[in-house]
């Protein structure tokens, strides 16, 4: 349609402007136009469209420079209120937000929660309230979005690379396809969704500065999730099921999971999991603060739940890591740094299921980000910069806002302010 075409066209033009601006500063609308090619009469027109969604803002003018008559020519800069990207981590029980400027810098970030069981429009409704209320409390406005980048849990169905034989697996809390429709019709923008671990796991891969070619994670969250990184390259399987460490099976006689087998390793090393052994075993344990508060009195009970938990992911990686030989095993989630024995445990664990010789084990560590890896490594897929993305589908619009597709520079690094 020619409609989508010059939606395009016009989105290339508004990348390359952004771009001159991130890397040069504050220039004048003819600076501009030297370094990006386009007719004044284009620049103008884009330019125009910037201003008025608050992409860009004016400065100052280039009097001071001048000589001789001739009226100043404004200069342009980037809005540095002006939220260009959004990465969204949709938890089982929590969203988490981060907002990114034009220079790919995190300018705000922060989660709301909500039950277990909330329904997908729930959960949407409530991720609009709060990304509401970040704006109006950072003073960050969203009118020159260029991307949002979406994380779920468990599988995604609507994988593009998905093979063309293989049968689309729903997700576990009811369907989160209209996810994106809902993004695009709020804030017109391309939107990417994916497996939220699978994107915390792209985000540990490049957290060092150079990405890692062969890693496996896995998250111990609300529930449990994991990603692969294989001869580096994001794998994300024929139906988007690659590193669904939570629904491997543990324990044939134990719980019910929530994908409706027993005993997956979701009902032992989630946190909900942890926290109901504790109170099985006599603890009462409500939250992290508790288990933390435990932790740092060396409660017996505490330590024995943590290290069966911790013994039940070694296998599972471990056996993982036989197939695939990674050169690191990332172990993500809050309760990692609340209890650095769960690393320590699946560690030995590890150790003990691979080679015996220690060249030939991977690396084992907590991960380095906190709780928002997922929505920081909806960022990086967003930015699509990564060799780790190569064949990785690119954000795109919903059919109704015409096929639009980002294709930004830059390192998903930012610090937050």
């Amino acid at each position: 349609m020619p409609t989508g075409v010059h939606a395009l066209v016009r989105r290339t033009h508004e990348e390359r402007v952004l771009r001159a601006l991130r890397g040069g500063g504050a220039m004048s609308r003819g600076q501009i136009a030297e370094i990006v090619g386009l007719s004044r009469s284009t620049l103008s027109e884009i330019t125009g469209s910037l201003l008025q969604r608050g992409a860009i803002v004016v400065v100052d003018t280039d009097a001071a420079k001048r000589e001789g008559s001739g009226r100043p020519a404004e200069r342009l800069a980037l809005d540095p209120g002006s939220g260009q990207f959004m990465g969204v981590d949709f938890g089982h029980r929590r969203v988490h937000v981060v907002v990114a400027d034009a220079s790919h810098e995190i300018l705000v970030s922060g989660s709301t929660r909500y039950d277990d069981d909330a329904p997908w429009r729930t959960r949407i409704d409530l991720a609009f309230e709060f990304i509401d209320r970040l704006s109006v409390d950072a003073g960050v406005h969203y009118g020159a979005l260029q991307g949002i980048g979406i994380g779920v849990p468990g599988p995604y169905p609507t994988q593009p690379t998905a093979s063309p034989h293989a049968t689309a697996v729903p997700a576990l809390h009811g369907s989160a396809d209209d996810v994106d429709a809902a993004f695009v019709g709020r804030f017109d923008a391309p939107v990417l969704v994916d497996n939220n671990t699978r994107l915390a796991a792209l985000a540990e891969a490049i957290s060092g500065g150079s990405a890692v070619d062969d890693l496996l994670y896995v998250r111990l969250s609300d529930g449990v999730g994991g990603g692969l990184v294989v001869g580096g390259r994001l794998v994300t399987g024929s139906t988007g099921l690659a590193g669904e460490f939570g629904h491997v099976m543990v324990e044939p006689e134990g719980k019910e999971c929530r994908c409706g087998k027993f005993g997956c390793l979701e009902t032992v090393a989630s946190v909900p999991a942890i926290l109901a052994t504790c109170q099985d075993l006599g603890l009462r344990l409500e939250t992290l603060d508790d288990l933390r508060a435990s932790v740092e009195r060396s409660h017996p009970v505490v330590d024995q739940v943590l290290r069966a938990a911790a013994v039940a992911v070694g296998h599972v990686v471990g056996t993982a890591a036989m197939a695939l030989n990674p050169a690191q095993i990332v172990v993500g989630g809050e309760i990692t740094r609340i209890a650095p024995v769960i690393v320590q445990q699946v560690t030995a664990t590890v150790a003990y299921e691979l080679f015996p010789r220690p060249a030939a084990r991977p690396l084992v560590r907590a991960a380095e980000l906190s709780d928002d890896d997922g929505a920081i490594g909806a960022l990086a897929a967003l930015f699509h910069n990564s060799p780790l993305l190569a064949g990785y589908p690119e954000a795109d619009a919903a059919s109704q806002a015409g096929p639009r597709q980002t294709t930004t520079e830059g390192v998903a690094h930012g610090r937050s302010r």
